[in-house]
């Protein structure tokens, strides 16, 4: 069984009430959990919540929500915190409450690893980058993998650093530097297992919990994606997320 876990956290740092912000008429999580269900190979999906209200909304639009501790700090651990009453649940994934756009077929990308590689217990996405101002946001993680496709190192700078390139343009046509996508695919006993780890220096300085997976020997499979992903995590993100998504109905009208 894969089950498909959205943590909807209503007190975050960065933009308060995130998962109820407004999207051209639904509420972000909504858009989340529409788009995940386009999903071909979750077998379920339930949205780990932490505010009595978002459980409202998820159950009013006919979701599965699950009310979590308030003080729980991490999304993955919130995630851990449902999939420990799921003993049937051999594959978890932890889908961004704050991805409301994200593709089925990403999703069922980084799923693929841990159906047919069953040394693969942790996968995740990452897509090229292709402008500057991604090169340089703190805010958008990097990732360099080795040949074979495993994450060697995660940060909020731009690595790998390209020595011989004069600016930021040059960087990104000279060498293929890719953005994480914060979609993750464990097998239910590494998600445990991860979460009962103390966090670690290089996840503190750097403020990303992947790091922890790696400072303990973990390995974590990277699936390059071809699609695009609009993550909402300042007021601007969401201001661009409805913008898109106001051009996306339009081009659908268009289509009628």
């Amino acid at each position: 069984m894969i089950v498909g876990i959205i943590p909807a956290r209503f007190a975050s740092t960065r933009l308060l009430g995130k998962p109820l912000a407004d999207i051209g008429g639904k509420p972000m999580i909504q858009h989340t959990y529409e788009s995940s269900l386009k999903s071909k190979l979750l077998n379920e999906i339930i949205v780990a919540v932490d505010d009595e209200k978002v459980e409202q909304v998820v159950k009013s639009f006919g979701g599965k929500a699950v009310l979590t501790p308030k003080n729980i700090s991490t999304g993955s651990d919130r995630i851990a915190y449902v999939a420990k009453s799921l003993p049937a649940a051999k594959i978890i994934v932890n889908i961004q409450g704050d991805e409301p756009f994200i593709k089925g077929e990403m999703i069922d990308q980084a799923i693929e690893p841990l159906l047919f590689d069953l040394t693969v217990n942790v996968a995740t996405l990452a897509k090229r980058i292709e402008s500057v101002h991604e090169l340089k946001s703190p805010s958008i993680p990097k990732v360099v993998f080795d040949y074979n496709n495993f994450a060697m190192y995660f940060s909020r700078s731009a690595i790998p650093f390209v020595r011989d390139a004069r600016n930021n343009f040059e960087r990104i046509q000279k060498a293929e530097i890719y953005k994480h996508i914060g979609l993750y695919v464990y097998r239910r006993e590494y998600l445990l297992k991860f979460t009962e780890l103390e966090p670690t220096d290089l996840e503190k300085i750097e403020k990303l919990e992947q790091l922890r997976m790696l400072e303990n020997g973990f390995k974590i499979k990277v699936v390059v994606t071809e699609f695009e992903n609009l993550a909402v995590d300042t007021p601007e993100d969401l201001e661009r997320a409805r913008i898109y998504y106001a051009r996306l109905n339009k081009n659908n009208e268009g289509r009628k």
